[in-house]
């Protein structure tokens, strides 16, 4: 019994001490495999736009994935359906030279949080849909378990 209060407690403390994040989700791709023309949603309610944010891509991918990168599409659309951000990140997921795994991982499959926006205001209160989409140039890129967005404070409180 006092084992299980222990981790309880340190599962407790994990997670109270994330104050920065405001949102975080992951969406599972369906076979592993992401398609050009696929465009994953994600919608965070924010309360404050007096305070920069950072915006993490998260990939989860195998040490099969065929690429040492990948080219990421994304876009920030405001609740009226205005596009208020776009670009392109090149995220660096491999060593490009040894083939080494960037990442924390287990096994095959290796987790990425990488920031693409950094300092980011957003214009104003409310929701805010982030769009990705893999940008590879192929129809179908294989060994892309999960694709998501995390954003937090850019500034610790």
């Amino acid at each position: 019994m006092k084992g299980l209060s222990i981790v309880v407690v340190s599962v407790l403390l994990l997670v109270g001490c994330d104050v920065n994040r405001v949102y975080e989700d992951n969406v599972d791709l369906a076979n592993r495999v992401w398609l050009e023309g696929d465009v994953t949603d994600f919608t965070v309610e924010l309360d404050d736009a007096s305070v920069p944010y950072t915006i993490y891509a998260n990939v989860r991918n195998s040490h099969n994935y065929p690429f040492y990168n990948l080219y990421l599409q994304y876009a920030i659309v405001d609740s009226t359906g205005r596009e208020v951000k776009k670009g392109l990140e090149n995220l660096i997921l491999f060593e490009p030279k040894t083939g080494e795994p960037y990442g924390s991982g287990i096994g095959d499959v290796f987790d990425h949080q990488i920031p693409f926006l950094q300092e980011y205001y957003f214009p104003d209160l409310g929701a805010y849909t982030i769009q990705l989409q893999q940008y590879m140039r192929r129809d179908t890129l294989e060994e892309i378990h999960s694709v998501g967005v995390r954003v937090e404070r850019a500034f610790n409180e």
